[in-house]
C-alpha cells in the first residue's frame, strides 16, 4: 500500500523545499554567513532599499529577529540601515558592494543546488512543473473569497 504522505501535494512540497534547503546549507558553510544571513541578503538583492519591517514579512521572520540578523551584517559591513525618508520612524536597508561577490556565489550555488534537484527532469517537464507552482502560489495569494 503507498503512504499517502509521499504523494501528498504539501507534504512533497514541504520535502523538496526542505532538501534543497538542506543541500544549500550544506554547500554553503564554507561561506562564513548564516542561513538566515544569506536569506537576508537574497531578499534585500530583489528588494533592495525595502523598509526593515517590510523585509521581516518577506522572510517571515519576526521583525526583532531580523534586527539582530541586520545588526551582524551591518557591523561586517554587508549592509546598511538608512532612515526612510517618507516615514521618520522607519528605517530601509540597503546593500553594500561588499555584498555583490557574495551573492554571486551564492547565486551560482544556488544554480548548482537546482541542476541537482532537477537532474533527469526534461526542460519541458520543468517548464510544466514551474507553471503548475506558480499557478498553485497564485490560487494561494489570491484575495478573493472561494465559493
Amino acid at each position: 500500500m503507498k503512504n499517502p504522505f509521499n504523494t501528498s501535494f504539501g507534504f512533497l512540497v514541504h520535502d523538496i523545499a526542505r532538501g534543497m534547503r538542506w543541500n544549500f546549507d550544506r554547500q554553503s558553510a564554507g561561506l562564513g554567513l548564516t542561513r538566515a544571513q544569506w536569506a537576508v541578503l537574497a531578499h534585500l538583492k530583489r528588494s533592495d532599499g525595502v523598509q526593515q519591517k517590510t523585509l521581516a514579512q518577506l522572510i517571515d521572520i519576526k521583525p526583532i529577529t531580523l534586527a539582530r540578523h541586520i545588526d551582524r551584517l551591518e557591523a561586517e559591513g554587508w549592509v546598511e540601515r538608512r532612515d526612510d525618508p517618507e516615514d521618520r520612524r522607519a528605517k530601509r536597508v540597503f546593500l553594500l558592494p561588499k555584498a555583490t561577490p557574495m551573492l554571486e556565489s551564492l547565486r551560482k550555488l544556488g544554480q548548482k543546488v537546482r541542476k541537482q534537484a532537477l537532474d533527469g527532469v526534461s526542460a519541458q517537464e520543468e517548464e510544466l512543473v514551474l507553471s503548475v507552482l506558480q499557478r498553485v502560489r497564485d490560487n494561494l495569494s489570491d484575495t478573493r473569497e472561494s465559493n
